[in-house]
């Protein structure tokens, strides 16, 4: 992809358009990086960074005439339909997203992981099991470093394990992994989907271009297109598939591999997680010793049910990362004790009312916040007692005056946290600050 002379604008100034825009720099591109937040303290402190390196910035105003570019990169977190997309689109100017432009510059080999959830664990234990195996590999994408930032490492590597989101996935023209992993397909993000089809169709993007020589690693229970690569299945729920769940063991085409109960994951969302992992190595030949060593050291990431504290005889698992139902379903499904849950935040125009026998059978009180907080009520008021809280410690606090000895406060919002937090990981942290404060005024 020869970028020299090239005027490139680069939609969205998060982590992953910064990143892209220095690597369109380095390959030779006149780069100009658009984003209509004018006042976002980080997009401000990126700008400044970018601008310092000879990048130009535009924020808050209206796009500039289309003519001015030769390409245009959009970042994930852009909605297609908005106007400044639309305007460079209905001008015939070619679009990517930064996915497929950082693509154009991987020399390595490609594991990319999608599902509705699970894709960050996934990724980390694939990159695990194959750094155990002796693989140069480096885990990138959605799970934190940009993949325009890893791509830089590739002529040095064996395989890129690379986490992506149907966002992601929207803008693909020749993105072929070797590997893909598509673990799960539950309702999400129906803020910018119009329907669960339209959902879907992003996510089967993953294997448009593979071909008889790849792989594409799945969940049994994923409706699937057509596709070219060769299938290895996967199962937890007892339907016949290449790795299985089966009496708490992990099986590989029929052979028994390892207790879950031996590994630091809970839940059978998270025997999903392993098999596929090991579906990977499996195909990289790393031994079998060296994979069940790695499951076994493997240690859960912070706000995916991280135990955070216990007072007078309560534990509490903050699971900020459940941005969905399908997230804070699996969350309730691995609770073994009476649950005192915490959920609510933006609403993403999902509808938990699905939910209630799981609550009846799982929880005995909740506690709301945020905008869906009157439709979480109006979904279970009629199996369990909610209690509306304004604020997350004002929400800990009623928590722990619901809960008894041997209870579980399980903070699971099933929604985004955009409404009242940065992220999930400042709504996580903030949640720990709060148990652990409670913990030391006891």
């Amino acid at each position: 992809m020869d970028l020299h002379g090239k005027r490139v604008v680069v939609l969205g100034l998060g982590i992953s358009g910064m990143e892209a825009a220095k690597l369109l720099q380095d390959k030779g591109a006149e780069v100009t990086v658009r984003d209509n937040a004018a006042s976002n303290a980080s997009v401000l402190e990126r700008a400044e960074a970018l601008r310092r390196r000879g990048i130009a910035v535009e924020l808050g105003a209206a796009i500039p005439l289309a003519t001015r570019f030769d390409l245009g990169v959009i970042s994930p977190g852009i909605n297609p339909a908005v106007p400044m997309v639309q305007t460079l689109r209905q001008a015939g100017l070619p679009l990517f997203g930064e996915l497929e432009m950082a693509y154009r510059f991987c020399e390595c080999p490609i594991v990319a992981i999608t599902g509705t959830n699970g894709k960050t664990t996934t990724t980390e234990l694939i990159d695990a099991l194959l750094i155990a195996g002796g693989k140069r590999t480096m885990a990138s994408g959605n799970i934190g470093t940009a993949f325009s930032t890893a791509v830089r490492e590739s002529n040095n590597l064996d395989v890129m394990v690379l986490e992506v989101s149907s966002f992601q996935l929207e803008h693909i023209v020749d993105f072929r992994p070797r590997i893909s992993v598509h673990l799960n397909l539950t309702p999400d993000h129906l803020d910018r989907y119009a329907t669960m089809e339209e959902y879907e169709l992003a996510k089967w993007q993953i294997f448009r271009n593979q071909t008889t020589d790849d792989y594409a690693i799945v969940n049994v229970h994923v409706r699937l297109p057509q596709i070219a690569a060769h299938k290895i299945t996967f199962s937890v729920t007892g339907e016949p598939a290449d790795y299985e769940f089966k009496d708490g063991w992990l099986v590989a085409r029929g052979e028994q591999v390892l207790e879950q109960s031996r590994t630091n994951l809970i839940g059978r969302h998270n025997a999903e997680n392993m098999l596929a992992a090991l579906a990977v190595a499996d195909l990289y030949n790393v031994a079998r010793e060296k994979s069940v060593a790695a499951l076994i050291a493997y240690q859960p990431l912070p706000h995916r049910c991280e135990k955070v504290g216990e007072i007078d005889g309560v534990t509490y698992l903050n699971d900020s990362k459940a941005t969905n139902i399908d997230a804070l379903e699996k969350a309730l499904l691995a609770m073994r004790q009476p649950v005192v849950l915490l959920a609510g935040g933006k609403d993403k125009g999902l509808d938990f009312t699905g939910l209630r026998p799981l609550v009846r059978e799982k929880v005995k009180a909740v506690v709301l916040i945020g905008q869906m907080t009157e439709k979480l009520t109006a979904a279970w008021q009629s199996v369990v007692p909610c209690h509306p809280a304004a604020t997350l410690a004002d929400a800990v606090a009623k928590s722990r005056q619901l809960a008894q000895p041997g209870d579980v406060v399980l903070f699971s919002p099933g929604c985004s946290s955009y409404d009242m937090f940065k992220d999930f990981e400042d709504r996580g942290n903030q949640f720990r600050a709060l148990v652990q404060a409670q913990a030391k005024s006891t």
